[in-house]
């Protein structure tokens, strides 16, 4: 099996087995806006890396932490300003819901996608870092870190560069005038107490609790729950991953500060949207989890992410693109399923349809969505003993992925009268016509069909690209349509026969 050709994650778990003998995944985003297939690339990550480990016989754990303590940075352009100008600089899970219909702006944006993760099959415990903070989960690290604010400032400026200002502290207190974190400074703490004294730049002085009244900074609040949690193993974006970033920083907290070994890495590049750069939330640039999951099956969904290394970049295009990934997942023949495709079906138990994909999307449209009639093609054209449930699935999946995401090309309906467009028939792409429906008959497969087609081009010396548009033109009025193989092979041949000999009747006769 060559590197190219071997899933991944194989390599990653036999290196990460002989490193550790304790396995404790985990991973996190910041509910700030909708989580989306960008976003995503981290939690599949993680999950096949934990399916990896397991199939070594590894015991493990897998955790992910919603960082729903952090502040609402400012007003993104999908809020209202009116309605979050004021909450800008406080705790996510302390500020009301866009719809008003979840108990926090961080449930909003984290309920869908923990639903996304029971479609997508990811087992995953779940911390929230607002309850972790509150249960003081956090204080024995929040006094490790005041009583080392010295040691960490000399780290950050010996792996950033940079000075941090007189006044900096790892702990950011949340006022409780204002209610604010992003405007408060640290003046004094109490171990013994568990207390923080602070001043706000709205004038309020007080005391804040280490278990809940505040938080660690980012690069701070990493390492720091890499003890707390006991973890591993953690995938994360090349941004945290650069010279000076928050992993190298916090590999030194974790040491120095924390007495815990950093765990291993497997640092991943951006998905970005084709035509629109990096996904981003802040931005708008996105298509959510729950949104692709509509289109897309989980398991396909998750082998887009997966078949490319976490260390290559991933442009995303829900087009003809995601057809033909599409393709090569559901089509065992596929020349784009190599080794590494089909032991990421055994790793995630997921398993190819035995159907391409662009059959489903062109079967759909056929039948007209009709079951009796998908099952009565599929039969006909040699797909006997599928799953019918699964197939049915696909072809829902089909149809929608053609309503939300399918090119004009690929949308079609066939004619129930002959359509003008065969006014344009030349007489050559009429001969071929007439010839295709004089050696049509009743039980032609897909295969046999495609090679009557390319007879009549030979026997007619007439160009593909003429006898295709004369097919297309007669059936569908259009110059364009499905793969001719199947799509006439699952049309009746009765009505294909009596189609092409009316279209192959020059105009006036």
């Amino acid at each position: 099996m060559t590197s190219e050709n071997k899933f991944w994650v194989s390599e990653v778990a036999q290196e990460i087995s002989r490193a550790y003998s304790k396995f404790t995944v985990a991973t996190g985003i910041t509910p700030s806006g909708e989580i989306h297939i960008g976003n995503m690339r981290e939690i599949v990550t993680a999950d096949v890396a934990v399916r990896a480990l397991k199939e070594l016989g590894k015991d493990v754990a897998f955790f992910y932490i919603a960082d729903t303590y952090d502040p609402l940075r400012r007003v993104y352009p999908f809020l209202s300003k009116e309605k979050y100008e004021e909450h800008v600089g406080r705790p996510l899970s302390e500020i009301p819901c866009p719809c008003d219909q979840h108990p926090s702006y961080a449930q909003h944006y984290l309920e869908p996608f923990l639903k996304s993760l029971k479609t997508l099959d990811i087992k995953v415990e779940v911390f929230q870092a607002d309850h972790l903070y509150k249960e003081g989960k956090y204080t024995r690290n929040i006094i490790k870190s005041l009583e080392a604010t010295q040691r960490i400032r000399e780290i950050l400026k010996e792996e950033t560069g940079k000075e941090t200002e007189p006044t900096w502290s790892p702990f950011n207190p949340i006022c409780n005038a204002c209610h604010r974190m992003t405007h408060t400074e640290v003046l004094g703490f109490d171990s013994k107490n568990e207390q923080i004294q602070y001043k706000c730049g709205c004038g309020d002085e007080g005391l804040a609790s280490m278990a809940g009244g505040g938080k660690l900074t980012w690069r701070v609040d990493w390492p720091a729950r890499w003890e707390i949690l006991g973890v591993t193993i953690e995938p994360f974006g090349k941004d945290h991953a650069s010279k000076g970033g928050s992993y190298d920083t916090g590999v030194r907290f974790s040491r120095e500060i924390f007495k815990y070994e950093p765990p291993f890495p497997i640092v991943y590049e951006w998905i970005s949207l084709r035509g629109a750069g990096d996904m981003s939330s802040s931005k708008g640039n996105v298509i959510s989890i729950q949104e692709m999951l509509d289109v897309v099956p989980p398991e396909v969904l998750k082998y887009a992410v997966l078949k490319v290394r976490p260390n290559r970049r991933i442009v995303f295009d829900p087009c003809l693109p995601l057809l033909s990934l599409m393709d090569e997942f559901d089509d065992p023949s596929s020349k784009g399923r190599n080794e590494s495709a089909i032991h990421f079906s055994q790793i995630t138990g997921s398993s190819p349809l035995g159907i391409p994909f662009r059959h489903m999307v062109s079967l759909v449209q056929t039948a007209r969505g009709n079951a009796e009639e998908i099952k009565r093609i599929l039969d006909g054209t040699g797909y006997k003993n599928l799953n019918e449930k699964a197939v049915f699935q696909r072809a829902q999946y089909a149809k929608k992925w053609l309503d939300r995401f399918g090119p004009e090309d690929l949308k079609f309906e066939v004619q129930e009268i002959v359509p003008k467009a065969v006014k344009t028939l030349t007489d050559l792409q009429r001969k071929a016509l007439a010839l295709l429906a004089f050696h049509l008959s009743q039980g032609m497969t897909p295969e046999v069909i495609h090679g009557l087609i390319y007879k009549v081009k030979d026997e007619l010396n007439i160009s593909p690209q003429e006898l295709f548009e004369a097919i297309y033109k007669a059936l569908l009025g259009k110059e364009k349509g499905p793969r001719a193989g199947f799509f006439l092979a699952s049309l009746d041949p009765t009505f294909v026969k009596k189609r092409f000999e009316e279209a192959s009747t020059p105009v006036g006769s």
